[in-house]
């Protein structure tokens, strides 16, 4: 209840620059919108008058003669930050502790335990008002805290490979003999400011749901990758990496081409058939021009059938498709080019590194020469 408007003024003017200038607010980083400094204002007497003040001090239940100073007090209180807004409430609790001279009175008045009182008063005795500054009540050195070298191989696998916790778990133990948890690592690299992977989509929604085969050989997927490369000069160059991969082992085969043609992709066939340690029953690709007739019937001559996938519908070869996925991230956005000796090379490297050291997600951190071996023993 306001008896008169320049009371509810007041009032409302101390509540809007505590909102702006002092309290924390969640969205902007638990920080005040407008920390500015408050100007003090005029002398008292030239904002009240007598019949103001005294129903002001009634209104507040305080001495007339002490307004001015209360209402300064209540202005330099907001001008206060959190630490010393702390150390004054708890001085004051310990200095009417001093006057009353009775400890437990003063606890229960202001309703904290007296264990806190004295730990308060121990702590201003020994180091003044900065022992009376809120302090962390966790641990300063925790026993099961990461160590300092596992961090930052998690956070070269995080910046250099754009790789999720599960597979960095799988790389610490296969590579290094660490074993964490995903869980670990997802905390590290969040509190290390990269808890997203960049350039990352949504989950789209399940256009069909499709099974594994379950034995080696009985569906290939095969498809071609379009890469644009640049020299040292700058000009970019065009070549196309063709790409076969075992639906059941994620076995794969590649080979770099520098024409998009159905003798190319004759020539990727007969390579396929003998870099793959087992017999092929199917190869699955789409409609491209490269997979035409002259392809379609080499792929019978060699006794093996050849199907298509429905009109644009990538994700029936979705598994040649997420593979293509990995090259990006993890072999040609670390690569430069040179010539194409080189650019072969590497990719014989990279081919190499995929199927017998690289752990892969559908088989649980094991390579796909690791599972082709558990599918045959």
């Amino acid at each position: 209840l306001f008896y008169t408007l320049q009371e509810a003024q007041i009032l409302i003017e101390r509540w809007r620059r505590d909102y702006n200038e002092v309290r924390p607010h969640s969205s902007r980083g638990y920080r005040p919108p407008a920390p500015e400094a408050v100007e003090i204002g005029p002398p008292i007497s030239r904002i009240f008058t007598p019949n103001i003040e005294l129903a002001l001090a009634v209104k507040l239940q305080i001495e007339p003669d002490i307004l001015p100073s209360f209402v300064w007090m209540v202005v330099e209180e907001v001008q206060m930050t959190h630490d010393q807004r702390e150390i004054h409430r708890k001085k004051r609790i310990l200095e009417s502790a001093e006057r009353a001279g009775n400890i437990n009175k003063t606890c229960r008045y202001f309703g904290i335990a007296r264990s806190t009182f004295y730990l308060w008063r121990d702590r201003y005795r020994e180091f003044g008002d900065e022992g009376l500054k809120s302090r962390k009540c966790c641990p300063h050195n925790h026993p099961n805290k990461t160590p300092d070298e596992v961090v930052e191989k998690i956070l070269h696998l995080r910046r250099t490979y754009p790789m999720g916790p599960i597979r960095i778990v799988w790389y610490l133990e296969r590579y290094h003999d660490i074993k964490t948890s995903d869980a670990t690592v997802y905390r590290v690299c969040k509190r290390h400011g990269m808890g997203k992977l960049p350039n990352r989509v949504g989950r789209r929604a399940v256009h069909t749901h499709r099974y594994p085969k379950q034995v080696p050989g009985h569906h290939v997927q095969v498809d071609v990758k379009f890469l644009t490369l640049t020299r040292k000069k700058g000009s970019p160059v065009r070549r196309y990496q063709y790409t076969a991969i075992d639906d059941a082992t994620r076995v794969r085969a590649l080979k770099i081409y520098r024409r998009h043609t159905q003798a190319n992709a004759i020539d990727f066939i007969n390579y396929v058939v003998e870099k793959f340690p087992f017999r092929i029953r199917t190869i699955r690709t789409d409609r491209g021009h490269e997979f035409q007739a002259l392809f379609h019937w080499h792929v019978a001559d060699l006794g093996m059938e050849h199907v298509y996938i429905k009109p644009r519908t990538p994700q029936l070869n979705g598994k040649v498709e997420r593979s293509h996925r990995t090259d990006k991230d993890e072999f040609y956005q670390l690569l430069t080019y040179r010539d194409d000796v080189d650019l072969e090379k590497k990719l014989a490297v990279w081919e190499r590194f995929y199927n017998y050291d690289r752990p892969h997600g559908a088989h649980r951190g094991k390579t796909p020469y690791e599972a082709l071996r558990e599918k045959l023993s």
